[in-house]
Order: structure tokens, then sequence, then C-alpha cells
């Protein structure tokens, strides 16, 4: 696949290249993807129970939800990477800062640790069968079903204060079960206003499971589904159709807006702009969906940071989440090699 009118190689290398240049924080709810792989030809039955017992043979932890956003900026080559979360003071927490140590450029000094809090885990059992794709197991997961501690709340906006004068972009992901039990809180929403209103130029970029309809007028990334949903737009627009809406969205907004389509691309606005379209790469094998959001993400912001189009921007998000997606059975990442091997073959 070629790259499109108006960006060639010259120019996909000279905005990556300004990746190595940019400080961005991502403030939001921090999980650890915990990876137990299991071996069938091991499989053996309970003497006490009588039950199915799954052998496993590794242990694989990586940074999910807010955190696998931070490795995906970490292995695009963002320069300096600043979580900012709360783990618990837990074997789990114990994994995930261990984890999030590895990603290139990342400064863990505003990432808490509350015993009051247990580690958001995501337990993911995986059968591995020679010459088949990693089958999952029912998840196992750790999760925080009590309101936020007040202290950690104060800590986190502290930390965002102090932060915002030195970066780039911010990243607000809102990834809780339960709203008020994670880290996008009120408060901290009220603080991420009122820096953005501080400081205009920092491009401030926000996604939440729960739907963007409460948060202030920032950069929104949302799938089709919240974007029907926040704006009233049929369940099953067409890409004109969103594209309109989109429009429309990003002019009364004042802000740029993205809504990614699954298997039809993605779709970006901004305000003053007509609507763009990058669509779906083909597939190129099985594929595994788990995390692609995320790389999303990281890539819009990088590239947005680093003065790329809206169009420009869109098609290195996709080729990012193209390459994600052909990794299985792992929360995946996309480098800057690994987009100029699929954009410029």
């Amino acid at each position: 696949m070629r790259l499109r009118a108006g960006m060639n190689p010259t120019r996909l290398a000279a905005i990556t290249a300004r990746f190595a240049g940019l400080r961005v924080a991502v403030a939001g709810d921090f999980s650890l993807d915990r990876y137990f792989d299991i071996d069938p030809a091991r499989a053996e039955l309970s003497i006490e129970t009588g039950l199915p017992v799954h052998n496993i043979t590794r242990v694989r932890c990586s940074p999910g939800a807010a955190g696998n956003i931070v490795q995906n900026l970490g292995a695009l080559g963002a320069g300096t990477v600043r979580p900012v979360g709360c783990c618990g003071d837990d074997g789990e927490g114990f994994e995930l800062l261990r984890a999030l140590r590895r990603v290139p450029g990342v400064h863990l000094d505003h990432f808490l640790q509350s015993a009051d809090r247990v580690t958001f885990t995501y337990t993911k059992p995986l059968i591995h069968t020679p010459g088949r794709a990693p089958a999952e197991l029912s998840r196992l997961d750790l999760k925080n079903w009590t309101p936020t501690p007040a202290g950690v709340d104060a800590a986190l906006c502290a930390a965002l204060d102090q932060l915002a004068p030195q970066l780039d972009a911010l990243i607000v992901m809102d990834q809780s079960a339960t709203p008020g039990t994670g880290i996008i809180s009120p408060a901290v929403l009220a603080t991420v206003q009122r820096l953005a209103a501080a400081h205009p130029n920092l491009l401030v970029l926000a996604d939440s499971r729960h739907g963007l309809g409460h948060f202030p007028p920032l950069t929104f990334k949302m799938n089709a589904a919240e974007f029907a949903l926040l704006t009233g737009s049929p369940a099953e627009a067409t890409i004109e159709e969103i594209k309109t809406r989109a429009e429309q969205f990003a002019a009364a907004s004042r802000r740029p807006l993205f809504v990614t389509l699954a298997e039809r691309g993605i779709v970006g606005a901004a305000p003053g702009q007509p609507a763009e379209h990058a669509p779906a790469f083909p597939l190129r094998g099985e594929i595994d969906i788990v995390g692609a959001g995320d790389t999303v993400t990281a890539t819009l912001t990088l590239a947005l940071a680093a003065g790329a189009s809206l169009a420009e921007a869109l098609q290195l998000a996709q080729a990012a989440a193209s390459i994600v997606i052909h990794q299985l059975g792992t929360t995946g990442t996309a480098t800057p090699a690994e987009l100029r091997t699929l954009l410029c073959p």
C-alpha cells in the first residue's frame, strides 16, 4: 500500500523523527495486563475436585489501559513519558511498576502507590495450541469498587498542575469499571479543563469507556457507538454522515475530534477544516483487537504534537492499529520502523 497524496517517505521520516523531542503525560486508569500462557498438552484433572487443571508455562506482564498508551508512546519513540496515576501497594502493583520502568522514556515521579487501592489487573489465561491463534479463557479481573481516596485525588491534581507547563501533550484515559472509583474524577477533570485553558498550545486528548459527554471541551477520541450516543447520530451512519456530524461537533467545541470505525477506518475533524477519513488497512491474517484503541490514541497524539496534518495523523494511526491487531495474544505496540515497512514497502 502506498502513502496517500501529500505524504511521502521523507515526510513520514520527518514526523516520526520529531517524536523524540516530545514530552507527553498520560493521566488515567493504569492496569496490569497479566497473561498466563497455558500448554494444553499438560492438562490434567485435580485429584481433589475432579476439575480441569490448566498448567501455566509462562507468565507475562505488561502495562494495560492507560499503561498501554504509555507503552505505545515509548515504542513510537516519545522523548519523555510521564504516567499520572495510581496502583496498589501489592504484588500486582510491583509487577505494574516493573513493567512501566521497562518502557523507554518513562519517568514515574508522578505515579502513586496507595495501600487503600488494589492494582487494577486484567488476568488473561491463554491456551497455546501449535498452528492456532491463542485462545483466551475467562478473564480474571481485579478492580476497585470503592471511591478513590481524597488524598490520591488531590495528589494527582497537584501533579498535573506541576507538569502542564513542561508538556507538549496530555492524554486523559478513563477506564475504571465504575464511575468514581478511578483516577479521572470530577476534581481531576476540573484541573484538566483549567490547564487546557491556561495552556492553549497544549494538546489534550481524552478517551473514556463511559463516554465523553461529561468531559470539558478537549480533543476527543471515541468509537462509533460513543459518537452516535454523544451526537444523536444514527448508529449505522455512513462515512459521509459521520464526517458531516464530526465537522459540526469540531466547529461547536472548537477542538479536533476522532472517531474510530473498526473495519471502516477512522474519521477526523478539526475546526475550520473538512473532515478526513482514513480507511482500514487490509487484513493480513488472524487478528486480535485488544489494545488497538490505545495504539491509535498514542499515535494520534504524537503525530499531531509533531506537526502532522489531520490526514497524516489519521494515516499513521491506521497503520499503527493495523500492525497491532496482527500481534496475537499480547497487548501490542507499533514502532516507527514497522510504520515505515507498512507504509513504504
